[in-house]
């Protein structure tokens, strides 16, 4: 007979908002809040002018889907142009950062899969982050119980 996991439904207002690396992060779907093992969903709000940091991903690719607004996502010195309703795969290892082009708040939805072997792994800042005394999102880890499973992708 087949395991059967609870249904978990988490609202944005259940999960704080993280402003490290620019605009609001919140983690919605993780090892964390519902269990997840193969990635994390969350969302990106940011305000006219402001970005998220250059990071890369080592082992995940991440996943963009813009619902509101106007960014510009630099991707390896590339710069691309996202409107509403567009999306965009940053794929692992390439250099990324995102800023609000336009006069509205920009409203993306993102999704990082496979799960980095560690939580600390999942990104690696490449320029200074806006507010570096703020925590890095929690995603969950092992200290949370969670291990990534073995012979999963990688």
């Amino acid at each position: 007979m087949m395991h059967r996991q609870p249904i978990v439904k988490v609202a944005a207002t259940d999960v704080p908002g993280i402003n490290r690396i620019g605009g609001e992060v919140r983690i919605l779907l993780s090892p964390k809040t519902v269990d997840a093992t193969e990635g994390f969903m969350g969302t990106v709000r940011l305000e006219p002018g402001e970005f998220l940091a250059e990071q890369y991903n080592p082992y995940s690719d991440k996943f963009c889907y813009l619902v509101r607004g106007e960014v510009v996502i630099q991707v390896d010195g590339t710069e691309v142009k996202l409107t509403a309703d567009e999306a965009l795969m940053v794929r692992r290892g390439q250099r990324h950062r995102i800023v609000n082009a336009g006069g509205d708040t920009a409203l993306i939805v993102f999704q990082i899969s496979p799960l980095a072997p560690r939580p600390e792994l999942g990104h690696v800042d490449t320029e200074e982050v806006p507010h570096p005394e703020t925590p890095v999102p929690q995603v969950g880890g092992v200290r949370d119980g969670w291990q990534r499973p073995t012979g999963g992708n990688s």
